[in-house]
């Protein structure tokens, strides 16, 4: 008899909260008495949590996370330069030099902040002219070439990325030697070989880097690989379009580079003008 009325008393109370709402407050005023005991059961588990966290020295763990990743960071960037290096040892052995290729003076800059007008393509850094940062100066990652700086201030710097429309970079093929210069096309994906002859032997797949001309950027810094070549007899120059090597939408850390002979600190006395690669 007990249990059907407990069962007929339920299915009543069921009824009634399904329809009209009418227990809510009654629901609210149990789950204040049961807060205490959840809290009991719980406590338990966060003091374990904790304890884990303290013994195992949190600060120390992530600290050295951070190291290995600017670490990791740095070793990519120089093996990205190895593509070239061999092509160059190929045509000029009797004169590489090496060691002078590679840049001796890096520095890691967080990407702060994102320039959301479709028509720029800028990165806003955690880096300025205290840690040495000068107008002109080259942004790169572990793949490739990203841009230079525009706009320097104390703390932070605005880079302008290869692909906005403003940036020009003197570049060459590592297959042949070919100079051109990379135009951002506006895109993200994208750069175009300016002022190119018909004829001009230009492959998909060619590998492209920086050419050192003009003192601004290294050479021999991947730019990325040709991924279409257009001719048009009815046009004077061959259309080459590339696919930059630098992950320009995915990084959250970059290397500010210091050519051969400079100094952290130094500052070009000309700002980059619209044709950033000069």
């Amino acid at each position: 008899m007990r249990l059907v009325v407990c069962v007929l008393a339920a299915l009543v109370l069921m009824t009634v909260d399904r329809r009209d709402r009418h227990l809510e407050a009654v629901r609210a005023g149990l789950s204040m008495l049961v807060l205490p005991l959840q809290l009991a059961v719980n406590a338990p588990f966060e003091a374990a949590h904790w304890a884990s966290e303290t013994l195992a020295s949190r600060r120390s763990l992530l600290e050295n996370n951070t190291r290995l990743r600017q670490e990791r960071l740095l070793i990519e960037a120089r093996l990205g330069r190895f593509a070239d290096l061999e092509a160059e040892n190929r045509r000029l052995r009797d004169l590489l030099d090496s060691s002078t290729r590679v840049a001796e003076r890096v520095l890691i800059a967080e990407v702060l902040a994102v320039d959301m007008d479709p028509f720029s393509h800028k990165l806003l850094l955690s880096k300025g002219s205290r840690d040495g940062v000068f107008l002109g100066q080259p942004l790169i990652d572990a793949n490739g070439v990203m841009g230079q700086v525009v706009h320097v201030n104390a703390f932070s710097c605005t880079a302008l990325l290869i692909t906005d429309p403003n940036h020009a970079l003197p570049v060459q093929v590592t297959r042949n030697g070919l100079r051109a210069i990379a135009i951002g096309r506006g895109v993200a994906n994208g750069l175009e070989l300016a002022h190119l002859p018909l004829n001009a032997d230009a492959r998909v797949g060619d590998l492209v880097v920086t050419s050192g001309l003009g003192g601004r950027f290294p050479s021999g810094y991947p730019v990325g690989r040709i991924s279409q070549v257009r001719i048009d007899t009815g046009r004077p120059f061959a259309e080459v379009t590339v696919e930059p090597a630098a992950h320009l939408e995915r990084n959250r850390e970059v290397l500010l580079v210091w050519g051969p002979g400079q100094a952290p600190g130094d500052l070009a006395r000309s700002a980059p003008a619209g044709g950033g690669g000069s």
